[in-house]
C-alpha cells in the first residue's frame, strides 16, 4: 500500500518597493517582522537539519553549487505550523504538512491571507522600504524567475529513478491545466520566437530534466535529498517547476494529481507509466507555447504524442489505481474521487471547449482578461499595457486584483481559509508543532519541520523530534497538550 502523501506548497511572492533604489531583500524582510511582530510570533527556524546539497542521485556536489541556506535572513514559524521568511529576494511561505490535496488548498490560500496582513502591517508601520505589494506569480517580466515548490512524502524504496521515469510524463504535461499563463516570454530562446502568450510562467526557465538546482540550471525533477523525516523510511520529492496559482482548482489539481501518481507508482510501479517525452525539456517550452494543445512530440519508446493524450493515460492509469484500492494513499475515497472528477472533466473541456474551464484554469482565465483588454484597447501584441494586465492578475491586494474579478471557482471556504492562518491541521505532525508555539511560546527557541527546541530556562536545551510526520497529529497529541498546562510538565510527560 503506497504511503500517506503528506504534502504542501512552499511559494515564493513577488515583491514590488517603491522609491528610487528598491530593495527587494529589504522589502522582503519588512514583510516578515512586521507580520511575526503583528502576531507576536518570533521563533526562530531551527537551521540544525538543513542540508540542501544532499543529492537523491548518492552524487557528490560541488561546494557552492548546492541552494545556499541563508540563516541571517529573516524568519519565523507560525502557529498554524507553517514557515515565514525570505529566501533570496522572496518573502516565501511554506505550509505546513497536510494529509489531502484540499487541505493543502486551505493552507494555501491562508498563506495568501498571512501575506496580505504583512502587506498591511509592513505598509502601516513604515518599514523604511517605501510601500510595498506583493504578487503571487513567478517572474519579475525581466528575465528573474522564482518558484513555487511543492513536496510529497515518498516511499524511501522507490528507486529515485523510477520516480523521475513516472514524473517526468505528468509535470512535462500537467500545464495544460496548472499553467498560470504570461504574456510574452523572458528567455532569449522563447523571444525569438515572437511568443505573444504562454500557458505557463515557469516552464520557460525549466533547462535541465534531473538535478539539484533551484534557481540556476532549474530542473524538471528537483534531487534535493531532504525527508525532513526518517531518512530510512522517506524521502521527499521537491517538485520546482509549477507555477504559483491564484485558482484554488488549479491548485488542488496540480497537487492532487501528482499526489495521486506517486501512489500508484508505490503500489503498481514504474511499467504501467507512460513513456516520457524524449526532449522533456524542450517539450515543456513548447506546450508552454501550444494555445490549441494540439502540438505533438517524440517519446522516448518510439511514437508521438501530445499532452492531452499523455494525460489521458495518466488519469486512467489513476483511475485503474483508485478503483484496485489505492485511495488511502491521497486521504481515503472522497478525495480520490474527487480528484478524478476534477481532472477528467478538465481534460474533457481541454479537447471539447477548453474556454468553458476559465473558472478554474488561470492560462483561460487570464487569456481572457489580457484579450478582453486588446479588444477594447486596439492594442498590439506587444503594447507594455498587457504586461501590466498579466502582473495585476497576481496582484494580492484584493481590490486590485484581476484573479478577483475573473470569477474564479472557489473551493476553500472563506472562513475555514481564516482559521487556518492560526490553527495548524489536525492530522499531520504540523498539529503538535502549531499548538506548542500557540502554547508555550516563551519556551520555545527555534523549530523547524522534524524537530522543537525548548528552553526551560537551565541547562541544558531539550530537542523533541518529529520524525514521523503521521505522528503528532490531534489524535495522538492533543489530549496530552491539554492537561500540560507549561512546556516542563510537557517534556516530563513525553520523557516518561
Amino acid at each position: 500500500m503506497g504511503i500517506a502523501k503528506i504534502l504542501g506548497i512552499e511559494t515564493e511572492y513577488g515583491v514590488q518597493a517603491a522609491g528610487p533604489d528598491p530593495d527587494p531583500i529589504g522589502a522582503s524582510s519588512a514583510l516578515v517582522n512586521a507580520y511575526a511582530t503583528s502576531v507576536s510570533q518570533r521563533t526562530a527556524w531551527d537551521f540544525e537539519d538543513e542540508s540542501p546539497g544532499l543529492d537523491a542521485r548518492g552524487m557528490p556536489t560541488v561546494s557552492g553549487m548546492a541552494p545556499m541556506v541563508e540563516t541571517h535572513l529573516a524568519n519565523t514559524v507560525l502557529t498554524n505550523g507553517a514557515r515565514f521568511y525570505v529566501d533570496h529576494a522572496h518573502p516565501e511561505y511554506s505550509s505546513p504538512e497536510c494529509r489531502t490535496a484540499s487541505e493543502a488548498v486551505r493552507y494555501d490560500v491562508a498563506g495568501e491571507h498571512v501575506l496580505r496582513a504583512a502587506m498591511r502591517a509592513a505598509n502601516e508601520r513604515g518599514m523604511g522600504v517605501g510601500a510595498i505589494v506583493v504578487y503571487k506569480n513567478n517572474s519579475d517580466g525581466k528575465g528573474n524567475s522564482y518558484g513555487c515548490h511543492e513536496n510529497f512524502l515518498v516511499d524511501r524504496e522507490v528507486a529515485f529513478g523510477d520516480v523521475v521515469r513516472a514524473m517526468v510524463p505528468h509535470l512535462v504535461t500537467r500545464i495544460i491545466y496548472t499553467g498560470s499563463g504570461k504574456v510574452g516570454a523572458e528567455t532569449p530562446s522563447t523571444r525569438s520566437k515572437g511568443v505573444e502568450f504562454q500557458l505557463s510562467q515557469r516552464a520557460e526557465f525549466m533547462e535541465e530534466v534531473v538535478g539539484l538546482e533551484t534557481t540556476l540550471k532549474r530542473p524538471i525533477v528537483n534531487t534535493r535529498d531532504e525527508p525532513h523525516g526518517d531518512p530510512r523510511r522517506y524521502r521527499r520529492l521537491h517538485i520546482i517547476v509549477g507555477d504559483a496559482n491564484m485558482s484554488q482548482v488549479a491548485t488542488f489539481l496540480k497537487l492532487g494529481t501528482t499526489a495521486l501518481l506517486l501512489g500508484a507508482l508505490e503500489d503498481i510501479g514504474i511499467s504501467s507509466f507512460p513513456e516520457s517525452p524524449q526532449d522533456p525539456v524542450r517539450t515543456i517550452h513548447e506546450l508552454s507555447c501550444d494555445l490549441d494543445l494540439s502540438a505533438k512530440f517524440e517519446l522516448v519508446g518510439g511514437g508521438r504524442g501530445s499532452a492531452l493524450e499523455l494525460q489521458t493515460e495518466l488519469y486512467e492509469l489513476a483511475e485503474r489505481y483508485v478503483r484496485a484500492g489505492g485511495a488511502e494513499c491521497v486521504g481515503g475515497d472522497d478525495e480520490a474521487n474527487l480528484i478524478l472528477s476534477r481532472w477528467s472533466h478538465a481534460l474533457a473541456m481541454l479537447r471539447s471547449d477548453p474556454e468553458a474551464l476559465a473558472p478554474s484554469v488561470d492560462w483561460i482565465a487570464k487569456r481572457r482578461l489580457v484579450e478582453g483588454y486588446r479588444a477594447r484597447h486596439q492594442t498590439g501584441a506587444t503594447d507594455p499595457r498587457l504586461h501590466a494586465v498579466d502582473l495585476q492578475y497576481h496582484d494580492l491586494r484584493t481590490e486590485r486584483s484581476l484573479a478577483q474579478r475573473a470569477g474564479l471557482e472557489t473551493i476553500i471556504d472563506p472562513a475555514a481559509a481564516e482559521a487556518a492562518v492560526t490553527s495548524p491541521p489536525l492530522d499531520t505532525r504540523a498539529f503538535f508543532r502549531g499548538t506548542c508555539l500557540r502554547k508555550y511560546p516563551a519556551e520555545i527557541v527555534t523549530a523547524n519541520w522534524d524537530s522543537l527546541v525548548f528552553d526551560l530556562g537551565t541547562d541544558p536545551l531539550h530537542r523533541v523530534p518529529m520524525m514521523d510526520p503521521l505522528r503528532g497529529t490531534a489524535a495522538h497529541t492533543e489530549a496530552l497538550l491539554a492537561r500540560c498546562d507549561t512546556a516542563s510538565q510537557l517534556l516530563d510527560e513525553l520523557g516518561s
